[in-house]
């Protein structure tokens, strides 16, 4: 199955586990999905059966919210079972609303926004210092970049040469209550990681090739930043670019439209 095929997969099973359970955030897992599943299937280095292998490549999804675009990722690469998806924020569930570290596969405990990138920075170097060549990745949401943590993350990666870690921000345009240009405007974004010193790239979002280019390439002695362009909702005609869904959950009739889409 290729990769395409996967995520579409992967979107009606997010779907269905809003609907079971009632939470939210599921346009803002689409949004990432594509980059979550590219990551997952041939770029990251991931040990299922020893998911505390030293050798890992470290995965931070910083955008907690989106946390159901990791674990169905985690379970199609078997580090959980597909059978836990159905406990998703149940009673003594450890697959909660946002990442939980006592998962196999999830590195950090994340969703309060910012945290994730100084947790990366810290994984980044030391593994400079102990001289190990695993990667660290964390996916950041555009909305996030507001967090002041952020920026001083940005800086201390430069100042550190930390040239083994990369940030994706998830450029959906959108955060909580409304577009990002209209509550706090960052852009022009590229220029912005590039003034902090970071080796920076804009692609689709939704394009695997353009990600796996980035990775396979050899880059200079610099932290990198990948602004990713993606839609939010992607994927459902009916929920692409529509900010409602945030917060709003499918309905079995909605389920079915959609899985009409996805096939």
């Amino acid at each position: 199955m290729n990769n395409k095929k996967l995520s579409n997969k992967l979107r009606l099973q997010i779907l269905k586990m809003s609907n079971k359970t009632g939470a939210p955030h599921v346009a803002s897992a689409l949004s990432c999905l594509d980059i979550v599943t590219a990551l997952y299937n041939g770029i990251l280095k991931t040990y299922p059966k020893n998911p505390k292998n030293k050798n890992r490549d470290r995965f931070i999804l910083s955008k907690g919210h989106a946390a159901t675009a990791q674990y169905v990722n985690l379970a199609h690469k078997g580090f959980i079972s597909k059978k836990k998806l159905n406990n998703y924020t149940l009673q003594n569930s450890h697959l909660e609303e946002h990442p939980n570290p006592s998962i196999n596969g999830v590195e950090a405990a994340t969703g309060s926004l910012g945290h994730g990138l100084p947790i990366g920075c810290g994984i980044a170097l030391a593994a400079k210092i102990k001289k190990k060549k695993y990667k660290t990745v964390v996916l950041l949401g555009d909305g996030e970049c507001n967090e002041g943590t952020i920026w001083e993350s940005a800086l201390f990666a430069s100042s550190k040469i930390l040239n083994n870690l990369y940030v994706i921000v998830d450029n959906n345009g959108w955060q909580g209550i409304g577009r990002n240009k209209d509550i706090l405007n960052l852009n022009p974004l590229k220029k912005k990681w590039e003034s902090f010193g970071w080796e920076t790239y804009v692609i689709n979002g939704h394009k695997e090739n353009q990600l796996k280019k980035i990775f396979e390439k050899k880059h200079a002695k610099r932290p990198v930043a990948i602004i990713a362009k993606t839609i939010k909702g992607k994927g459902i005609s009916f929920m692409e670019d529509d900010n409602n869904w945030h917060y709003r959950v499918p309905s079995k009739n909605e389920i079915l439209l959609a899985k009409k889409e996805l096939k």
